[in-house]
């Protein structure tokens, strides 16, 4: 199958779907890959670095329509020709594939047009942001950079350091930075302006990024208020009047001390709501600044111009609608990365396959061969964080209604145990009598080396399954040195016979014990460079 890259024609738009280096990952899954001839100029890929990875690069874009099976854009297809020059989707062959960002709930006219061209289109911005789908999801890939970009534009327009200072010439206060929103892109932003050394407040409607935050070193701003905004797909919901003016109350109160506030509250499919009003804005200190990243949706500032940079009484509002943009290179990696993980989804060349029963596919896919698939599925929601919330009943369950669904070996007389508990009593019971075998039958010193050997068992499962996952790599790090002393342990197995039964097991032990430590070694590597500038 041949893949397509067009040239972007979206005015300011400087990525590229594919770099030189996905384009080889591309054709690893059997595709080849055509570029237009300039396309990735903007972003620093010239020409000759996808010729260098055995692209064709051709000089119109009318051939890349014409003649690919697959076409990947970054922006939607244009469908104007007055506004960009041409209509991309005039170009879509017919029965032809298009990968991109659509933003299907916003452009329905787009949907309608690409179903007119027979042709079946998988949205970027509509894959279900579930942990499967987690290396796919290019949503994320770009507001990280957008909530990176964010603070780094700030900071060239605030005139003041981020770290506090003292100096010979008089103390230096720290920048204060209040972030709204921590999804991807708050909590990209709360990194960035951390590591610069500013004091870092954020906010957030959902209870569960409060350890997100506070773990990255911010403070987490709450309100008196039970209310939890958590949404489907990952986003946060519609809160409630009442929550919205405490939260108001509260955004008000910040505007005043903090120097720097950056935006990111979203709701999809719906205009971004209204934050930071004219009057908070009024109320921040001279040489301010408001990053608002939901500019392009209307903007969380009432006073953002979409586009702009400019300066509101004193108050420098940033409303750039580009910003994953204006790191074009490092956007197109990661991007180019996420299509590359969705095409081999897709089965590769030779299995290529939109299969509806895959939730990823189904969740992209909003035209499918002429039908508009979009409206008639939802974004998958994140699983429920509480039992409360999975239950549609709110009055509280008596002992009496729970007591008969509890299934046990030993039930009363009468009711009748499940297969499943019965082969588990079997089991008990017949490891009971092996080991009741094994102390009337063994030697003492057996018995006290598998004694030995049962504690460490349980002691060691109980001690690693306590350990938290985020200290797993270093867990297995210090496994190196115990995996040390089995090998020694083997050696001084290795007398006698080589082939008898002590010996096998010394060299099964040294076998198994060496394959910890390389891999010990591997893992605590890799470790220590998350750790390298």
């Amino acid at each position: 199958m041949k893949i397509g890259i067009p040239k972007e024609i979206y005015p300011g738009e400087c990525r590229v779907a594919v770099t030189p280096d996905s384009a080889k990952r591309l054709q690893k899954l059997g595709f080849e890959v055509w570029v237009e001839a300039n396309a990735g100029n903007a972003a620093h890929f010239p020409d000759e670095a996808y010729e260098q990875a055995n692209c064709t690069v051709v000089p119109e874009a009318s051939t890349i329509w014409a003649d690919s099976d697959i076409v990947l854009k970054v922006r939607p297809p244009t469908l104007d020709a007055e506004a960009s020059g041409s209509s991309e989707v005039a170009s879509v062959r017919e029965g032809g594939t298009v990968i991109s960002f659509i933003y299907p709930a916003q452009n329905r006219e787009l949907l309608d047009a690409l179903a007119a061209q027979k042709a079946t289109v998988l949205a970027m911005d509509a894959i279900p942001r579930i942990s499967r789908a987690q290396k796919m999801d290019a949503l994320s890939s770009m507001a990280n950079i957008a909530g990176y970009r964010a603070v780094i534009e700030a900071a060239s327009q605030f005139d003041r350091f981020f770290p506090g200072q003292i100096t010979a010439a008089g103390k230096v206060a720290p920048t204060k930075v209040m972030i709204i929103g921590a999804g991807v892109a708050g909590l990209a932003a709360i990194g960035a302006a951390k590591n610069l050394g500013a004091i870092v407040r954020a906010f957030d409607t959902r209870p569960a990024v409060k350890e997100q935050v506070e773990s990255m070193g911010a403070e987490f701003l709450e309100l008196e208020f039970e209310e939890d905004g958590t949404g489907q797909g990952g986003y946060a919901k519609v809160m409630s009047e009442e929550f919205i003016k405490a939260e108001m109350a509260l955004f008000a109160e910040q505007a005043k001390d903090v120097d720097i506030i950056i935006t990111t509250a979203l709701i999809p499919g719906i205009k971004a709501p209204v934050l930071i009003t004219q009057a908070m804005v009024d109320s921040m200190k001279p040489g301010s600044v408001v990053v608002d990243l939901a500019a392009e949706q209307g903007g969380n500032c009432e006073v953002t111009k979409p586009g702009e940079v400019y300066r509101y009484n004193g108050v420098t509002i940033i409303g750039f609608t580009d910003l994953p943009s204006r790191m074009a290179q490092q956007a197109s990696q990661l991007y180019g990365t996420n299509l590359c993980h969705l095409l081999d989804e897709l089965g590769g060349s030779e299995n290529y396959t939109l299969d509806f029963e895959n939730e990823v596919l189904r969740g992209a896919t909003v035209v499918r061969e002429g039908e508009i698939t979009w409206s008639s599925h939802k974004p998958i929601a994140p699983p429920p964080t509480t039992v409360e919330s999975t239950q549609t009943n709110t009055a509280p369950i008596s002992p009496a209604e729970i007591a008969p669904t509890i299934e046990s070996p030993f039930q009363a007389p009468g009711k009748k145990s499940s297969p499943g508990n019965r082969q588990d009593f079997v089991w008990l019971a017949l490891t009971g009598l092996a080991l009741l075998g094994i102390g009337i039958g063994a030697p003492p010193s057996f018995l006290s080396h598998l004694t030995v050997f049962v504690l460490a068992i349980f002691v060691g499962w109980q001690v690693i399954w306590n350990v938290s996952p985020a200290l797993h790599t270093p867990l297995m790090s210090v496994t190196n040195a115990i995996s040390g002393i089995i090998i020694i342990g083997g050696i001084l197995q290795l007398s006698g016979s080589a082939f008898s039964p002590t010996a096998i097991l010394g060299a099964i032990a040294i076998l198994i014990g060496t394959i910890n430590i390389v891999g010990g070694f591997l893992v605590t590597q890799r470790m220590l460079k998350m750790f390298q500038r």
